[in-house]
């Protein structure tokens, strides 16, 4: 038990250094994914693994792989077991990372299909605690689908969407600066685009309050 409770401490270890690392395009993300990813393997918990793959995929995301990643998301969220709450979860999460993925590399088809699969999961299961980094609930979704609507160039779409978002409605402190940071910030990348400057401005404003 202490073996398999280390393995998934030096796993989570690392996807916290993966993660800044990844915000700077740094190389360093790569290795901390990686090793995070070998630990997960190590300790024999799906979560885990499904949590070091996201962010290998982020890693890979970055670097102009998005094709790859996408791949890895789809094949490690096959391997999960959606009968579980928590595992189905983290399943969520691939899903979404890989909907964003697709979008960035403009393949409007899988990342509309990744992004309605995740939603409908969401919708059919409570939210679950314990999650690392990241959460899987219809707030988290819908966040998402402005990334991803912005990603594929059509913004236009994401109005309806970004009128319900409710960033309160997100389970941790941690969720409601980061993700509700980026899902401010692609409110304003939306309002910017359709010419809407008091949409734009007023949504830097939330990402200043959220994220300072």
């Amino acid at each position: 038990m202490l073996h398999t409770a280390a393995h998934l401490a030096v796993a989570r270890s690392y996807v916290l250094a993966a993660e800044p690392a990844d915000k700077q395009h740094s190389d360093e993300a790569w290795v901390a994914s990686d090793r995070s990813l070998a630990a997960a393997r190590c300790s024999r918990i799906p979560v885990a693994a499904g949590e070091a793959s996201r962010q290998l995929a982020i890693a890979m995301r970055r670097s102009g792989r998005s094709a790859a990643a996408v791949s890895l998301l789809t094949k490690e969220a096959g391997d999960l077991d959606p009968s579980h709450h928590q595992t189905a979860a983290v399943r969520t999460t691939l899903l979404l990372t890989g909907a964003y993925s697709a979008a960035t590399s403009k393949d409007r088809s899988t990342a509309l299909s990744l992004m309605q699969e995740a939603s409908q999961e969401a919708d059919h299961r409570p939210a679950v605690p314990g999650l690392f980094t990241v959460e899987a609930t219809q707030a988290q979704v819908n966040a998402c689908k402005t990334s991803v609507l912005n990603a594929l160039g059509t913004p236009d779409e994401g109005v309806g969407i970004a009128a319900r978002l409710d960033i309160d409605h997100m389970q941790t402190a941690t969720c409601r600066r980061q993700s509700g940071a980026r899902a401010w910030a692609d409110i304003a990348r939306m309002g910017n685009a359709l010419g809407c400057a008091p949409q734009t401005f007023a949504a830097l404003q939330r990402v200043g309050q959220g994220a300072p």
